[in-house]
């Protein structure tokens, strides 16, 4: 079969670069590799097709070869030539490299393979929901929590081995963790079946956690909550997950603050807003009102004539900021009470202020009125 141009095997135009050239092949390699396509003749011949292109393509002097004269250039017939076994690799400088990082995940082996993995299984890392009050907030606190988890084994010390003994190499794979296979031209390493890539086995377990190196259990944990944090806060303990497996690593344990509602305040960011309910009497005349803060009550003057969602703001008196420190600003909505009973006398009263107050208008009702005449008319 006549051999295909190597630009129209990858699908790159003749001026592609490095890295086009590079996603090409990667694409075409991950789609026909003979371990994705077992029983596919067709596929395999395909995976040596792109990497025969790239080989070449991927070389300056190759490229440039091929360029200008053509399969002769690289030494390469018109029939069904191409790569034969795994040694014709060794001509290709960089093919090798680019497979490994392919690959290297997928099969589960890593480039300069034959070291020893890590022995035993990292712990999994667990979350943990914190909720506080917002008073806690403005100082920060020190919480002490539960955590029902998976802990380190005390007669075997996480080792999975009963006391007295150690785990022994591997004999599969000769304590290296990984087996190499050949698939047709190309070879592969992955983690060894029987010992689970970790290159020892436990001959003699632990009568009390059988070889898991962990049993269940329950940990109290102090956590220092930083002043200002907010609800979605998330803070770290590194190492204070569930143990690992036959000697492995611990996880991490995530505590993820939620700040409960508060019956007086309303936050944003570093800042408070509080409303308070008042007479409309008070609101007319004027006078002090007691206002709740973080730290106590704190009397506040009104003038007289306030209306109903003015604003007063007590400076420094909202909670931190988890940057700055800073603290943010208290602000005060007034909320002016209508009576909704009123006795004789009150009404009474009530009419005879509205007679003698006659044309007299607040500046806001006035404000509407003109609003209302602009687009209504009179």
């Amino acid at each position: 079969m006549a051999k295909r141009d190597y630009y129209e095997v990858l699908g790159v135009d003749r001026g592609a670069d490095a890295e086009t050239l590079k996603k090409a092949y990667r694409k075409l390699a991950l789609e026909n590799h003979p371990d994705r396509n077992p029983d596919d003749p067709a596929a395999e011949e395909r995976f040596k097709e792109a990497s025969e292109a790239y080989a070449v393509l991927s070389d300056d002097e190759k490229r440039a070869a091929y360029d200008r004269f053509g399969f002769a250039g690289v030494g390469a017939g018109g029939g069904g030539g191409g790569f034969q076994d795994f040694s014709d690799f060794a001509e290709f400088g960089n093919l090798g490299d680019v497979l490994g990082d392919l690959f290297g995940d997928f099969f589960g082996g890593r480039r300069g393979g034959g070291r020893r993995r890590g022995r035993g299984q990292r712990g999994a890392d667990l979350r943990y929901q914190l909720d506080i009050d917002l008073r806690e907030v403005l100082e920060g606190k020190e919480a002490h929590i539960d955590i029902p988890k998976m802990r380190p084994c005390e007669v075997c010390r996480g080792s999975g081995a009963r006391d007295g003994t150690s785990p022994t190499p591997c004999q599969t794979c000769r304590g290296s963790g990984q087996m190499m296979f050949q698939q047709g031209f190309f070879r592969i390493s992955r983690p060894c079946d029987a010992c689970g890539g970790v290159g020892e086995v436990i001959v003699d377990r632990c009568p009390e956690c059988r070889g898991q190196g962990r049993l269940e259990g329950t940990q109290n944990l102090s956590v220092k909550i930083p002043a200002g944090v907010e609800t979605g806060t998330r803070l770290r303990l590194s190492g204070e997950g569930e143990a690992g497996i036959a000697g492995g690593g611990p996880g991490d344990l995530y505590v993820d603050v939620a700040v409960r509602p508060d019956p007086f305040f309303e936050r944003e960011g570093p800042h408070l807003l509080c409303q308070v309910p008042i007479p409309f009497v008070k609101a007319a005349l004027g006078g002090e009102i007691v206002v709740p803060t973080l730290e106590g009550k704190e009397t506040l003057r009104i003038p007289e004539g306030t209306q109903s969602g003015k604003l007063f703001t007590l400076r420094g008196q909202g909670v931190p900021s988890l940057r700055s420190r800073a603290r943010g600003d208290l602000q005060v909505q007034i909320l002016v009470e209508v009576p909704t009973r009123l006795t004789k006398s009150q009404r009474a009263l009530l009419e005879q202020f509205a007679e003698e107050s006659g044309a007299d208008v607040s500046p806001a009702s006035k404000g509407f009125l003109d609003k209302l005449l602009d687009v209504f008319g009179s």
